[in-house]
């Protein structure tokens, strides 16, 4: 399945939660897209169907296709612990959402955009990978070339009202950021019952 590239609002509308897209256009349209979405209620769901928004609300907050998801709870699933909080760290701890939450970028796709197109270095070393996994210790840093340090100064401009979450450290004057802990589920605050998404692969 290919990367949906479509109106992110409309994907919002879709489950009823922000997703991505114009805050201000899901507000006035908070109601599902199509042309039965004004007329009423939200249509009743069965156990599976409410599963399997779920899964694809996770999917879409962080833009990974669905083999990639996949592939990220198998991941979780392997590791001691809580398997759903796993997948909810393995996808925050993206090298493209940590950008994004550091405030380098206004959205998830521009931070994305900023990581294939060359512009950061992670722990010193140019890295064009988005889905990689940061751990503890971990630095990113934009290189030093003028056009790089405009596109994130501009990023940091449009995100200034937003704080960066307490498990990274960011120096906005030198443009780098360090990962501190690993986020734990409050601070992540997911948008999902993650709990439901792991009972859904488990049918």
């Amino acid at each position: 399945m290919a990367r949906y590239t479509g109106p992110k609002t409309k994907i919002s509308r879709r489950y009823g939660v922000l997703l991505g897209g114009s805050p201000r256009a899901f507000e006035n349209k908070n109601y599902p897209p199509g042309m039965h979405g004004p007329k009423g209620a939200r249509r009743k769901v069965s156990e599976y169907g409410t599963a399997l928004a779920e899964k694809q609300k996770l999917r879409f907050q962080y833009g990974v296709l669905e083999r990639q998801f996949r592939r990220y709870f198998e991941m979780a699933s392997r590791r001691r612990g809580i398997t759903g909080l796993i997948l909810l760290q393995l996808l925050e701890t993206r090298l493209d959402n940590v950008i994004y939450r550091m405030g380098f970028a206004k959205t998830l796709s521009a931070a994305r955009q900023l990581v294939s197109h060359g512009h950061v270095l992670l722990n010193g070393r140019k890295t064009d990978i988005s889905s990689a996994t940061l751990k503890i210790g971990d630095i990113v840093s934009i290189k030093g070339k003028v056009n790089s340090r405009q596109l994130v100064e501009r990023g940091l401009d449009q995100t200034q009202i937003t704080e960066p979450p307490s498990w990274l450290l960011v120096d906005k004057e030198e443009l780098t950021g360090k990962v501190l802990s690993i986020p734990t589920r409050e601070e992540i605050n997911p948008l999902v019952n993650e709990q439901l998404i792991v009972e859904h692969y488990s049918r």
